[in-house]
């Protein structure tokens, strides 16, 4: 690399300003009209020995510098004993955010930004410091602007409304607009609305609805009697039903046994068994379940797969059901199907508390890849026969 190459110039100016840009400080600066120009920018010039070892270069380096629009290149005067006094720069400077616009081409997205600026000053002025900090983000979204600003004005007329996103009636805004910029708005409304109108407890895009008071789809579960005995309807004993939440919180099937799965053909195929009763579980997200007090009285068994997610789960689902028993889950099961082996994709690598010590052992083998690189047996790759024995061994023991 030319010692050259070291010196500051116009394109190494340009990227300080194209950082200051990327990290949104310019824009900012229209929001807190607070100004940090002049602004000085860094300059590497030439040694004292490259002065005069490269005399010609220097002279280039320095026109070019002085000849850059929208820069102003402070000088002083060096003293060399070969060549005598020369003006040499010491300093560079933008001395307007103007000047910084324009030489990173970005004045028209400053005008754009400055509308912006100015309408949530009109409307909301309380999202200005989110409009400071997130000035890029908020650029992205000018087209939307207008729209986000009135729908939580409408929120704010309408605070927990009881109602679906559906029907919230504001010109020009589709309740798909709302879902699709649920994490800005979450953002601006926390600011926005009083605490007593936010339920804290719901997070995230999925706990939109419930933290701001809408109704929400209701949770439905997937379940089915595995004991004729206990039919979930008359006459219906192998019935496949789905139920919203409530309905489900509400229902008494007084067996002694709940099982839950993850795989849906395991759903279906899974032995019928005395006083049981079988739910899919699809995945993460078990707080509908922690609504049914009959559910604390059974004995509750989780099926997931051999893998950190699949413990993972198991570890939520004991959040709200502390007694929860994992089934075939354990390195017996494991080793039996070497075989059928496969990988996991991206392993969870946080501690999960309510395991226990058997559990657990396996879960930090997993990890830790000490077995074989993130491993995983899928639970329909269990023999099936393997299933029926552990399901009789625990009817045997009752």
């Amino acid at each position: 690399m030319s010692r050259k190459s070291t010196w500051t110039g116009p394109r190494e100016l340009r990227e300080q300003l194209q950082r200051l840009w990327d990290r949104g400080e310019l824009l900012k600066e229209i929001v807190t009209e607070e100004s940090s120009f002049p602004r000085r920018l860094t300059l590497n010039g030439p040694s004292s020995a490259q002065l005069a070892e490269r005399f010609e270069r220097v002279r280039v380096w320095i026109a070019e510098l002085c000849a850059l629009p929208h820069y102003r290149v402070e000088l002083h005067e060096i003293r060399h004993r070969l060549l005598g006094a020369n003006l040499v720069p010491k300093a560079v400077w933008v001395d307007s955010l103007e000047d910084a616009l324009t030489l990173l081409g970005k004045r028209r997205e400053a005008a754009r930004f400055r509308e912006l600026v100015e309408l949530t000053r009109q409307c909301q002025p309380e999202l200005l410091p989110w409009l400071a900090a997130r000035s890029r983000k908020a650029l992205a979204l000018a087209q939307d602007w207008e729209r986000l600003l009135a729908v939580v004005a409408w929120i704010e007329a309408h605070p927990r409304p009881g109602i679906y996103l559906r029907q919230v009636d504001i010109p020009g805004v589709h309740s798909k607009f709302i879902e699709a910029h649920r994490g800005v708005l979450s953002q601006w409304l926390d600011r926005l609305m009083p605490s007593q109108a936010v339920d804290h407890t719901a997070v995230g895009v999925t706990g939109f609805a419930r933290r701001y008071g809408f109704r929400d789809k209701p949770q439905r579960i997937r379940l089915r009697a595995l004991d004729p005995a206990h039919a979930l309807l008359p006459g219906l004993s192998e019935a496949d039903l789905t139920l919203d939440a409530d309905s489900f919180a509400r229902l008494q099937p007084r067996v002694r046994r709940v099982f839950i799965t993850e795989n849906e053909i395991n759903y279906l195929a899974f032995p019928p068994l005395s006083d049981s009763l079988l739910l899919f579980g699809a995945g993460y997200g078990f707080e509908v379940l922690a609504e049914a007090e009959w559910l604390q009285r059974c004995h509750v068994h989780y099926w997931g797969d051999i893998d950190t997610h699949g413990f993972a789960i198991l570890d939520q689902l004991r959040g709200c059901l502390p007694r929860a028993r994992s089934l075939l889950m354990d390195r017996g099961t494991l080793l039996a199907f070497e075989a059928q082996w496969g990988q996991e994709e991206k392993q969870i690598q946080r501690d999960l508390p309510r395991l226990d010590a058997e559990e657990r052992s396996l879960y930090d083998a997993l990890r830790d890849n000490r077995i074989r690189v993130n491993l995983r047996l899928e639970q329909e790759r269990i023999g099936f026969g393997w299933v029926e024995n552990a399901l009789e061994a625990m009817a045997e023991d009752g």
